[in-house]
């Protein structure tokens, strides 16, 4: 009963029929909020009964042997806009797609309050007719079709047998109209902004007569003239009774815009809250799950020492890329470990590419070692000594099929050129100096790596990058997913590379991890470094202040 989620509308399907369409990154409307009952208590009543308008309860919901959701409730209540938050692995997604028909669930129900019976959407398309309409993120419009085709399609109004062109251009131009959207139906769709294309696809499902409409990250591509504009749009959705999921990693537009919040962690569901009652800093702390007053003394393993000299290896200036990160400065010393901190979505992984050049800075300048360069690509970032652990280890980290020894030795050998090849015997040493070194449990160095745990698997991507004696490291969150040991482990040895030298950035979720093993930190919000913490300043609380920002009262 498992549906395909790669294709999550079956009228998505009719979009792909020409060779010449792209694809657009759109938002897709993420269902997900949850009511606690608990939180409710003797408020609800029946006149809150009354503006239910959808009621998920008590789901759970596994993935071979994995909890991802576990006895999880939700409510959405009619008009009104609900954010739904939490980090990375919260569920969110999870219950989005078992309301929608793309997961099944273990246990629990669902009911819509215009249904007499529990509901199970066996499909998106299912989900649709019950009045929830979703546009996923990833999911594709017709580029090469007018806005009405796009607002239409695969419901075209027909006369005859064939499209009522006429028709369907006045039902559109009626329908942008009452939304206030200003687009000609007959405008071809590539010929819109994006902000535009994402009302044009709110239009469809409100069409639809839609009780439920999901958004998620609907901003993440716009400017703030955009966003204020789709934020209108959803206010007067709202006023017309429709409930709306908003799903976003942006605290300030959360505040801005939305009347509830729910928060999930590690697939539970930790509460839901009335916005103006939920300081900022409180809602990072729910959505980290740290009290606010959990002031527990972490003595930092490196406590009391200093960055040599305070020698700049990195230094940015107004360095940023359009879309990803805004312009920031930062400077990064040899010997030190400096921390990016902020949520998820926050940037600390763009600013570190865009250092990197795996994102192109388009403006700003940067110097290695007080020399004012150009990085156009990771090589030529190699080549100035720098080395880059990415998040996704699976993704952008291992190369599955090859050994150890291959994964090993494939950086130094990109740096060194094509021209100048390692010998066997040189590969051989060098992975086995690095599973010596860094403990790597394996059968062997020729082992293909995707056999090994993924705690292994990330000490052999270390071990690459250490192999080309890198004057500047940045791991991001190296030690997501792997055992309580192997992270134990991989702190120590990234403190003993500062001892010697090296300049390290680190990225990391887990606060305690940063207390351990950083000695400053930046602090990354909305895409935008906003300050910076040094050592004597670095607590749980300073630091999820300094997340939060805003101008919370009750801080």
């Amino acid at each position: 009963m498992v549906h395909n989620s790669e294709n999550p509308d079956q009228w998505t399907t009719l979009l792909l029929r020409s060779k010449s369409e792209k694809k657009i990154c759109f938002w897709h409307i993420l269902y997900d909020f949850t009511d606690n009952y608990k939180n409710l208590g003797k408020a609800g009543g029946k006149n809150m009964e009354q503006n239910v308008v959808l009621e998920m309860r008590d789901i759970s919901k596994n993935f071979t042997g994995v909890r991802a959701l576990s006895h999880v409730d939700f409510t959405l209540r009619k008009g009104e806009i609900h954010a739904l938050m939490g980090e990375n692995g919260a569920g969110k997604s999870t219950l989005i797609k078992v309301l929608t028909g793309v997961h099944e669930f273990e246990s629990g129900s669902i009911r819509m309050a215009d249904k007499e019976k529990n509901i199970i959407n066996h499909s998106p398309q299912e989900a649709q007719e019950n009045g929830i309409s979703t546009v996923y993120q990833e999911v594709n419009l017709c580029p090469n079709l007018t806005v009405a085709e796009n607002l239409f399609i695969g419901r075209e109004p027909r006369k005859m047998g064939m499209i009522n062109w006429k028709e369907m251009n006045n039902r559109s131009e009626k329908l942008l109209e009452s939304l206030d959207i200003h687009v000609p139906p007959t405008q071809m769709l590539d010929e819109c902004s994006v902000a535009i294309q994402q009302m044009i696809a709110i239009a469809r499902a409100v069409d639809m007569k839609c009780q439920v409409l999901i958004l998620d990250e609907p901003t993440s591509s716009l400017d703030d003239d955009e966003v204020e504009k789709l934020f209108v749009l959803m206010r007067r959705l709202r006023d017309e009774g429709v409930g709306i999921i908003f799903v976003t990693h942006f605290l300030e537009q959360v505040y801005a815009v939305c009347d509830r919040i729910t928060v999930l962690r590690n697939g539970e569901l930790v509460g839901e809250y009335e916005t103006k009652d939920l300081p900022r800093v409180m809602l990072v702390a729910k959505m980290m799950g740290k009290d606010f007053d959990d002031l527990a003394d972490i003595k930092s393993a490196h406590e009391g020492k200093k960055a040599e000299g305070s020698v700049p290896v990195i230094e940015a200036e107004g360095l940023g890329h359009k879309g990803t990160i805004k312009p920031f400065n930062i400077k990064i010393n040899k010997g030190e470990v400096i921390g990016l901190t902020g949520l998820l979505g926050s940037g600390r992984s763009e600013l570190v590419r865009a250092i990197y050049g795996a994102d192109k800075a388009d403006c700003g300048k940067l110097k290695v070692n007080g020399k004012e360069v150009k990085i156009n690509s990771p090589l030529e970032a190699m080549k100035l000594g720098m080395a880059y652990l990415p998040e996704d280890r699976k993704a952008e980290g291992i190369i599955a099929d090859l050994s150890v020894r291959e994964n090993i030795i494939i950086a130094l050998q990109a740096k060194k050129g094509m021209f100048h090849p390692l010998s066997r015997k040189e590969m051989e040493e060098a992975a086995d100096k690095y599973i010596d070194m860094l403990q790597i449990k394996t059968a062997s160095r020729e082992t293909p790596i995707k056999s090994l745990s993924g705690g292994n698997q990330q000490k052999v991507i270390l071990g690459r990058w250490l192999l080309t004696n890198p004057e500047y490291l940045i791991l991001d969150e190296p030690t997501r997913g792997i055992d309580i040991g192997t992270k134990t482990e991989i702190q120590k040895i990234v403190l003993d590379l500062a001892d010697q030298g090296m300049a390290v950035t680190f990225i990391s979720s887990e606060v305690e991890e940063m207390l351990r093993t950083c000695s400053r930190m930046a602090v990354l919000r909305d895409g935008e470094k906003v300050g910076e913490l040094e050592e004597h300043e670095l607590s749980q609380s300073s630091i999820m202040k300094a997340i939060a920002g805003g101008d919370d009262k009750d801080e």
